[in-house]
């Protein structure tokens, strides 16, 4: 018996669903701060943002904030 439960019980849905949330938002994260870089940059066109310089500077900083939540839900399962 560990933390209170055998070893014959399922692990608690939870337990089991805790950092996909995390890793799903950081996820979009990651994606939507890269496609605002290369539409600031001015390699996608046809859209607001192409030619911008502060998407080519915000999509960057999306892109970083998106790497340290996909870290901390990597964090949390791993805690499991």
């Amino acid at each position: 018996m560990v933390n209170g439960r055998t070893g014959a019980e399922p692990p608690r849905r939870e337990n089991a669903m805790k950092g996909w949330l995390a890793l799903t938002l950081g996820l979009l994260a990651v994606v939507l701060g890269a496609v605002w870089t290369v539409q600031g940059l001015g390699y996608v066109e046809g859209s607001v943002m192409t030619d911008q310089r502060i998407w080519a500077t915000v999509g960057p900083v999306f892109v970083l904030v998106g790497l340290v939540v996909i870290w901390l839900g990597l964090r949390a399962r791993a805690r499991r």
